[in-house]
C-alpha cells in the first residue's frame, strides 16, 4: 500500500488491431483491474480490487469485440483507474480518488503533490501521448477517425437499481452520440438514453475533450450495464447487437451536408 518513493515505469495505452483500416477508434479507458508495484493494491481487499471501483468489468471484452467487427483501432488503459484514471484530468479529484463510491481508498488517502505528479507521468500522460500519436497518424493517412469510448456502470450504484440497458454520452458535438441513440432505439431492445446514466456535466467526457474535440472529430462515450456484458459470451453478443448500431450512425452523420457537419465540428 505504500506510496512509490522513485519514479516508476511508465504505463502507455496498450494498441490492438494497429492496421485496422476503418475510421473508427475505440478507447478503454477503464479496461483494467491491475495494481502494479510500486502502488499496490492501495490497502483495497481482493474483492473490492474486482469490484467496478477498480475498472470497468466487461468493457474490454465489448471494445474488442467491436474493434473486430469494425475493423476498429483499439487503445486501452493497463493499470486500475484507482491507480490513476485516464478519463480523468490531473487536478480532478476522481483521477486518484480517496473515495469511490462506498468504498475508501487508503492507499489514496492522503497522497502529496510529488505523489500525484509521478503517478500523473507514469500513467496519465504517456496513455494520452500514445492515444493522440494514433490520432494524429490516422489524421494523416486520412482516415477521419471517429472516437468510441466504452464504458460499462454498475446495476446498483449507492443503493438504487438502474434499470437503464445503454447509455450514449456526448461533449460538445452531440451528431454521433445522436445518431448511435437514434439507431440502437429503432434497432435493438436495449432500454437506451442520451446522457444517461452520466453526462458531461459529471466530468466524464475528458478523453472525448482532450482527443477529439481539438481535431473537430466525431466522438461519443458509450455506457452499458455491466450485468449485460458479465461474460465472454454476452461480450460478443452485445458486440454482436452494437456494431450495425455504429456502424448505421457513422452512415447517418457522414449523409449530413457539409454545412451541418462543419457547423457540428466547430460547436464549442
Amino acid at each position: 500500500m505504500t506510496a512509490p518513493t522513485e519514479a516508476a515505469a511508465t504505463y502507455p495505452a496498450l494498441v490492438e488491431n494497429e492496421t485496422a483500416r476503418s475510421r473508427f477508434v475505440f478507447v478503454c479507458d477503464h479496461a483494467s483491474n491491475a495494481f502494479p508495484a510500486p502502488w499496490g493494491d492501495l490497502g483495497l481487499s481482493a474483492e473490492q480490487r474486482q469490484a467496478h471501483i477498480a475498472w470497468d468489468p466487461g468493457a474490454l471484452g465489448l471494445a474488442r469485440g467491436l474493434a473486430q467487427r469494425l475493423d476498429g483501432l483499439l487503445l486501452h488503459a493497463p493499470v486500475s483507474r484507482l491507480i490513476y484514471d485516464c478519463n480523468r484530468a490531473p487536478d480532478m479529484a476522481g483521477a486518484m480518488p480517496a473515495r469511490s463510491e462506498v468504498h475508501d481508498i487508503p492507499g489514496n488517502a492522503a497522497l502529496t503533490p510529488a505523489e500525484r505528479a509521478a503517478r500523473t507521468a507514469a500513467v496519465y500522460a504517456p496513455f494520452h501521448a500514445t492515444l493522440h500519436a494514433r490520432i494524429a497518424q490516422r489524421i494523416a493517412l486520412g482516415l477521419a477517425p471517429v472516437i468510441v469510448t466504452i464504458h460499462s456502470f454498475t446495476p446498483i450504484y449507492h443503493g438504487q437499481r438502474r434499470t437503464l440497458d445503454f447509455g450514449v454520452i456526448h461533449d460538445a458535438d452531440d451528431r454521433l452520440a445522436r445518431a448511435i441513440t437514434a439507431e440502437a432505439q429503432a434497432r435493438t431492445g436495449l432500454e437506451t438514453a442520451l446522457n444517461q446514466p452520466y453526462s458531461a456535466a459529471d466530468d466524464v467526457t475528458h478523453t472525448l475533450r482532450l482527443q477529439a474535440t481539438p481535431y473537430g472529430l466525431p466522438n461519443a462515450m458509450l455506457e452499458l450495464r455491466n450485468d449485460l456484458i458479465a461474460s465472454p459470451a454476452a461480450e460478443a453478443a452485445m458486440a454482436d447487437t452494437l456494431a450495425p448500431v455504429l456502424a448505421a450512425a457513422l452512415a447517418a452523420i457522414t449523409a449530413l451536408p457539409d454545412t451541418e457537419q462543419k457547423e457540428a465540428r466547430h460547436a464549442r
